[in-house]
């Protein structure tokens, strides 16, 4: 379980490094970016591990990524160029 927790925060942590390269310019502080993909993994992992059970080593990594993933694409902000008119 300890290497799962590790494992998952690792890709956390990179999934928001990449996301925070990728694009900077609709993200809040990178600091925040990092703490919630690491945080979303870890979340991840222990929500699939609890529903799965031990033993399932890839589909917890696969759980984490996917909670990574999900609160990643939630602080993501509209880009500037946008403008939308009300239609009346």
């Amino acid at each position: 379980m300890l290497l799962e927790a590790l494992g998952s925060a690792l890709f956390g942590l990179a999934l928001g490094m990449a996301s925070a390269r990728t694009l900077p310019h609709r993200l809040p502080s990178r600091a925040l970016v990092l703490a919630t993909g690491i945080a979303g993994a870890l979340f991840g992992a222990f929500v699939t591990h609890s529903a799965l059970g031990s033993g399932h080593f890839v589909a917890t990594l696969t759980g984490a990524v996917v909670m990574s993933v999900a609160l990643l694409s939630l602080l993501i902000r509209p880009s500037a160029q946008v403008r939308r008119s009300a239609a009346v």
